[in-house]
């Protein structure tokens, strides 16, 4: 089972502002009163009504940032993304699965994509939500390249990842979404990264617990060009997040929700 992902151009532009949010955010509007770009370029399959609505919703939904400074252990709602999560949550389509990822350089992306397209074209449900939890090394997919650059992301790679790749949109994927037998197309292994798959309606989960601890690391490896406290460095790591990504307080404490609400487990 599992997948590769792929799709079209670029990925969901959302968040025009951000929230004021505890410890900090630099907005003067709460987060629910921030507007955020609609969804564009859309990868999702014919019929995909619910997916689609989803989507809306989760391009209508600012994301909490501009922290200047988190706690360890986020206590409160207004700390997250919850409304977006909360979404997801009560999503009413189906299927729903979670995928559990944690390697970097593993095959997640493509046995995502390989769901998808399995679940789409073989088993006929258009409405198929895949959440990614996100974590441990493979957390770094989530950041966008300034932050790789800022905090020299590639050398916690040990090379292996000379920037970030993850976000690329690959020419496949600009390919006219006319068949899923192009086999470099939207749809194929050769149209892999995060974007393109947040095109086709899958979401990214990122988790305040891994930043926090990537700040740690990052103050011990001496990966701090400013010299930044941990809330202030983890909040900086927050505020880097690329367009699209739900913030929750934990990911595997959020996969007993999205287990509770239905949605079955996946390990890559």
């Amino acid at each position: 089972m599992q997948i590769h992902a792929c799709t079209r151009r670029q990925m969901i532009h959302r968040m025009a502002g951000s929230a004021l949010a505890v410890l900090g955010a630099s907005s003067g509007l709460p987060a629910w009163a921030q507007p955020q770009p609609a969804m564009a370029d859309s990868l999702l399959p014919p019929g995909s009504g619910e997916l689609a609505q989803l989507m809306r919703q989760l391009a209508a939904t600012p994301r909490v940032r501009g922290f200047h400074s988190v706690p360890m252990t986020l206590t409160r709602p207004d700390q997250w993304d919850s409304r977006a999560m909360s979404d997801v949550l009560h999503y009413k389509g189906s299927p729903k699965m979670v995928w559990h990822n944690t390697q970097l350089g593993g095959p997640w992306l493509n046995l995502m994509r390989l769901t998808l397209n399995s679940q789409i074209w073989a088993f006929g449900h258009p409405d198929i939500l895949l959440v990614s939890v996100t974590h441990g090394p493979a957390g770094l997919a989530l950041f966008d390249q300034a932050a790789w650059d800022k905090y020299d992301f590639p050398r916690l790679t040990k090379g292996h990842f000379k920037r970030n790749t993850f976000i690329d949109v690959p020419p496949a994927a600009l390919a006219k979404p006319v068949s899923p037998q192009n086999p470099v197309g939207p749809f194929s292994a050769k149209a892999s990264s995060v974007t393109v798959l947040q095109r086709r309606g899958v979401v990214f989960l990122a988790c305040h617990d891994g930043i926090w601890g990537l700040a740690g690391l990052l103050r011990k490896k001496h990966h701090n060009p400013q010299g930044l406290s941990q809330p202030e460095l983890a909040a900086d790591l927050t505020n880097h997040l690329i367009p699209g990504v739900i913030l929750t307080p934990d990911v595997v404490g959020e996969l007993v929700e999205l287990e509770q609400a239905g949605f079955l487990y996946a390990h890559s």
